[in-house]
This record gives C-alpha cells, sequence and structure tokens, in this order.
C-alpha cells in the first residue's frame, strides 16, 4: 500500500476514532472521483470527518448550513450591478472549492438541491448564461439527519442516484469513547499535516481508473446488479453499476494491486447500494433489513476465480 494513503489514514484516524473502515470507503470514494452522503445522527463526528478529510488531503473547503432559505445563488452565485464600474459583476457561491460540504442537505428546498446536484453530476455551474467549471479535485460531501422529519425535504431517489455511497458512522464503540474524552478533536486537526497534495489526489484518480478488470469481474458486477433488480421493488440502475465498478477499482488501488477481486466489489457493495435499493413489500412484512437484504444478494451470487 502507498505509504501516504497509509499515513493519511492514520492521520484521519487520531481525529476520527474507531471508524477505520468508514475513513477507507471515504478515500476510495474520493479516489473514484465520487461524493458521499453521510447519513447519521447529531454529534457522531461528521463534521469533524470532513474537516480532517480536508486537512490531511490539503483541499480547500467550504460548507454551508442548509436550512428552508437557502437559495440556489448562495450555492452558485450570482452577478450584480457595480454603480462605480456600470457593469454587472459575478460574486462567487460557496461551491466554488475542493471540498464541499453540504450539512443537512435535507432542511433546504429541492430547488436548491437540486442546483447542488447538477453541479455534482457536471463539475460546472452556469448562471446567467455563463459556464464556469469547478476547482479540481472536486468533492462534495453531504449530511443528512435520517431521525428528524420535521422541516426537512427528502432526496427522491433519482438524487440520491447522485451519491457515488451512503455511509453512516454510528455510535463509535467503548474504547473509543474514552478516547474521544481525553483528546479534543479541533485541537488534534488543528496541529495536523497534510499527507497528500490535489496533485496527489488527482495523479491517484487517473491510476484507479487504470486499474484492469477481467472479464469474469465483469461479469460478476454486472450479476450483483441485475440480482437487485430481480429481488427488490427498485435496484442499481446503469449508474449503480458504474459506481460498484469504480468504487472497486479504488479498493483494489488502495489495497496495493492493479486488478480488481471479488472481495474488492464485496467490500464497497454496502455503501455503494443501500441507497440504491429499495425493499419488496416481502421483506418489508418480513423485517428484514436493507443490509440483510443485501448481504443475502452477495451470497446468492457465485464469485468467479481469480488467478493472481
Amino acid at each position: 500500500m502507498n505509504q501516504d494513503i497509509i499515513k493519511a489514514k492514520q492521520l484521519i484516524a487520531t481525529a476520527i476514532h474507531g471508524k477505520d473502515d468508514v475513513i477507507n470507503t471515504v478515500l476510495c470514494t474520493i479516489f473514484a472521483g465520487g461524493h458521499i452522503l453521510l447519513e447519521d445522527i447529531p454529534g457522531v463526528g461528521k463534521t469533524t470527518l470532513v474537516t480532517a478529510l480536508a486537512k490531511v488531503l490539503n483541499m480547500d473547503y467550504k460548507r454551508i448550513q442548509f436550512t428552508p432559505d437557502v437559495l440556489p445563488s448562495d450555492i452558485l452565485g450570482f452577478t450584480m450591478y457595480d454603480k462605480n464600474t456600470g457593469e454587472f459583476t459575478f460574486k462567487e457561491g460557496v461551491i466554488y472549492t475542493n471540498l464541499f460540504l453540504a450539512d443537512e442537505i435535507n432542511r433546504t428546498s429541492p430547488k436548491t438541491q437540486s442546483a447542488l446536484l447538477e453541479v455534482m453530476e457536471e463539475g460546472r455551474a452556469t448562471v446567467d448564461g455563463v459556464t464556469r467549471p469547478m476547482p479540481k479535485p472536486f468533492f462534495v460531501i453531504a449530511t443528512q439527519n435520517p431521525i428528524g422529519s420535521s422541516g426537512t425535504q427528502k432526496l427522491p431517489e433519482s438524487q440520491l442516484d447522485r451519491f457515488m455511497v451512503r455511509l453512516t458512522m454510528g455510535y463509535p464503540d467503548h474504547e473509543s469513547s474514552k478516547n474521544i474524552l481525553r483528546g479534543d478533536s479541533h485541537q488534534i486537526i488543528d496541529q495536523m499535516e497534510s499527507a497528500l497534495t490535489k496533485e496527489d489526489l488527482l495523479r491517484y484518480k487517473e491510476e484507479v481508473e487504470k486499474v484492469f478488470t477481467s472479464e469474469e469481474m465483469y461479469e460478476y458486477i454486472i450479476s450483483l446488479t441485475e440480482a437487485t433488480r430481480v429481488d427488490y421493488t427498485l435496484g442499481l440502475s446503469p449508474r449503480g453499476s458504474i459506481a460498484l465498478h469504480k468504487m472497486a477499482k479504488a479498493n483494489a488501488f488502495i489495497e496495493g494491486r492493479n486488478y480488481i477481486t471479488p472481495d474488492d466489489v464485496k467490500a464497497v457493495f454496502y455503501p455503494v447500494a443501500n441507497h440504491r435499493v429499495i425493499l419488496n413489500n416481502t421483506m418489508k412484512s418480513q423485517g428484514t433489513s436493507v443490509r440483510s437484504a443485501l448481504s443475502d444478494t452477495l451470497a446468492s451470487v457465485p464469485m468467479p476465480r481469480i488467478k493472481a
């Protein structure tokens, strides 16, 4: 494994205790060029994770706290008349950065949500007929609280599909909770050094794209996605298949390999698929969870034999 990536993971883990699997998936998503939806209750470290990530990866970072009165122009920017020059000038919104945190995305209007998701998909914003590209690299991490529904606007499935993965951090374990009490995460982050550069991220993204996929692995990925289309009310779309493929390649890259294996696909299957599937009525009536259903799907599809 790349020593700089190991260092980056270790540094982030000093601020986010006991969440190595989450850190690994976040780095996979960034190297795969995707965006992340963090869905969890307040206070488990979502914002701390993003802040540490920006510091360690040496990325420009901005955030916005979404409320019902946030407008698309707050994100994309707007033009205004300058009476001193007699010309219209453009005022940038908060989106023009490398790492953008959209905090509580489900608390703003569908119109504002759509404006953000369009930039995520296209990598550029158009204001008053002028198109402006986002800085490179460009990543969005959005958070939402799954518990409190008052005043929220649920993201429809078509917009959830824009996120490469959906993650849940969950409560820390007992030992990690003690480590959190012992340290000040904000002070730890302030003292962090950068392990990677923006140029490293762009180069790693190119290297991930070059990771080899055998014909057997193409068959395996498609068989998994087809299984979700049979067994669920809503299964993985072609975009979901592409996300699964990219994430598997990123996982292989982080593990130090230039080819993907079934284990790479299995490692990223749940975060890629959990927000893209809807359980059928039989599953719901039996009390089946999404995680359990996806685990059954993984077990039902035979894994190919890959020779190293």
